[in-house]
This record gives C-alpha cells, structure tokens and sequence, in this order.
C-alpha cells in the first residue's frame, strides 16, 4: 500500500503551462515542461524556464533529474543533475541543459518534458566534529574501489586504471 501523496502547493507563473504530472502510475518523478522554444547547438547549455513555482512542506526538497529518453536519443543532460529545490525556495523553478551531441544542435518547444521533478523527505542533521571516524569495511575507499568495470577489473588495472600505460610499457620492452 502506497503512502498518502504529499500535498505541494504550485503556482503557475505562466498560465497556460500544463501542471506537471506523472506519465504511469508508480513513477517517482513528475514532467516538467519548458514553456520557451529553444535551439540549443552542440557543447551549449541554456537555463530553460518551467512557469512553476512550488512551496513544498518544511523536511521535504524537490530534485529535477534528467529524462533518460532526451539524453539517449538527444544526448541532453542537465549540467547540475540533480537540481536542488529546497522547501524554502518559492522562485521559478528552471532547469538548466546541456546539449552533447557533438554534432547537432537540439530543439525544444513550448510545452516540450524537459526534466522530472523528484519530491523527498529529507532529514535535518546535526555535524558532530569528532578527531577520527569509526572504522568501517569501505573505509576510505571511492570512486571506482569496488570494481565492477573493465578499467578497474581489466588486465590494466595494475596501472591504476589507464589501458594505456600498460602499452606503452609493452612498446618501451620491445
């Protein structure tokens, strides 16, 4: 059984603008659409308005993410990814896009899904400075120290994940 949704209070800053909604049920992230036609040329990012503004509950953030079909077929990602709306914030809310398809430009019109709003609780924490961390089985471990990819796992991987030092070491020993 679902939780009861969340009541966001929304403003349209432009009136014609569709509210945004989710496309299936059980989706986390609801469409939000530009309300400005845009030509975005290759390596060019562009701050794309939505016409919305919210009031989310105190504890609660909006996330805009990205829409995976823009970024596969389009090669459209959102510079910032993922945006941050606190509960505090009542301005517009916009999204910023950056177009990597190295060769051509991309199109939105008006109304076009842009992106997908997230809402979450969030919790409010308290920093404790302490001298040392308590241990933990990662410990300082990141980016990339589980494995799980051929430049971590592969047989270059004794060079610290460069494919390439492994042939220029081979080439230097002939």
């Amino acid at each position: 059984m679902s939780p009861p949704p969340v009541d966001v209070l929304i403003r349209r800053i432009d009136p014609e603008v569709p509210l945004p909604e989710y496309a299936h049920p059980g989706d986390a992230g609801a469409d939000l659409r530009t309300t400005e036609a845009r030509e975005i040329e290759p390596g060019e990012r562009a701050v794309l308005p939505t016409g919305v503004s919210i009031a989310l509950p105190e504890g609660y953030a909006a996330f805009v993410h990205p829409r995976s079909g823009l970024a596969a077929r389009c090669g459209v990602a959102l510079v910032n990814a993922p945006g941050t709306v606190d509960a505090g914030y009542r301005g517009e809310i916009k999204v910023i896009v950056v177009n990597l398809d190295p060769h051509e430009p991309v199109r939105f019109e008006r109304f076009d899904r842009i992106a997908q709003l997230v809402v979450q609780q969030v919790e409010k924490v308290r920093f404790q400075e302490v001298a040392e961390l308590p241990d933990s089985a990662r410990a300082e471990g990141g980016f990339g120290s589980t494995g799980g990819h051929a430049a971590v796992d592969g047989p270059w991987a004794a060079t610290g994940g460069n494919r390439y030092a492994s042939v220029v070491s081979d080439r230097e020993g002939q």
